[in-house]
């Protein structure tokens, strides 16, 4: 399969390389000059591209930015890839560092990025820790493998994608259609908690909607208020305190 990866941060750069690694042809580009994108490409295995060629002949295109990035891109940047390229959106909306941006109060995260890119996707690895998806992968069938939840509206998309996070070591759960995204949004039961695939599916069940936006922010609160940046471990014990129904 031939990916394009648009951004290598802490999530853009793991898929690069578990792809890549996987035999997957992976072309990927970021915001830093050239020869320096050049450089963090050939560590990852994969080929440098500008903005417009990391669109261009490929099967699949991974958006990995920042929430508050996505408004920047050219309007036009999807208007040549065909319709049956999968796209995904890993990304996470946290208004300290994005910004408020009202529309968010009427719809998902991802549905306000299909409509900055005029374009269905999956969302998907957005409820993920940097930390679980680098060193927390098993192989298929293995006991206590995390699970990750996809929504998106085309289900063969869906499926493509499903295939590819079983690449990366983890199980997938359906969690239904783009609309219903808010369920694996920051501050829901399913967002980095680590569960597996029975469990996730309850805890996205369990979602309440319109709650997720003030426990997100009060969990952030916290972590900001620490001395030093808390740990994987601090994190994941934050985000199941919620998930349990304790802290709210």
């Amino acid at each position: 399969m031939k990916i394009g990866i648009i951004g290598t941060g802490a999530i853009g750069s793991i898929l690069a390389e578990r792809f890549a690694q996987a035999g997957h042809q992976v072309k990927v580009t970021n915001t830093r000059a050239m020869p320096e994108l050049e450089k963090i490409a050939a560590k990852l295995g994969a080929t440098a591209a500008t903005l417009h060629d990391v669109v261009k002949d490929v099967d699949a295109i991974i958006f990995s930015m920042p929430f508050g990035a996505y408004k920047d891109l050219p309007k036009d940047l999807l208007k040549e890839v065909p319709q049956d390229v999968v796209v995904m959106d890993t990304s996470n909306y946290y208004p300290f560092r994005d910004g408020e941006i009202p529309e968010l109060e009427q719809i998902t995260e991802s549905e306000y990025i299909s409509g900055i890119l005029n374009r269905p996707l999956v969302k998907v690895f957005n409820n993920i820790l940097e930390y679980t998806l680098k060193h927390h992968g098993k192989t298929a069938g293995a006991e206590g493998r995390v699970a990750i939840s996809i929504a998106g509206d085309n289900p063969e998309h869906k499926k493509v994608v499903a295939q590819l996070v079983d690449l990366t070591g983890f199980d997938t759960v359906d969690a239904g259609s783009l609309a219903e995204s808010w369920r694996q949004q920051p501050g829901t039961p399913a967002y980095c908690t680590e569960l597996n695939e029975a469990e996730l599916k309850q805890a996205l069940g369990n979602a309440e909607e319109g709650k997720a936006p003030a426990i997100r922010d009060f969990i952030m609160d916290n972590l900001r208020k620490m001395v030093s940046w808390p740990t994987y471990e601090e994190i994941l014990a934050g985000n199941r305190l919620h998930e349990m129904g304790r802290g709210k």
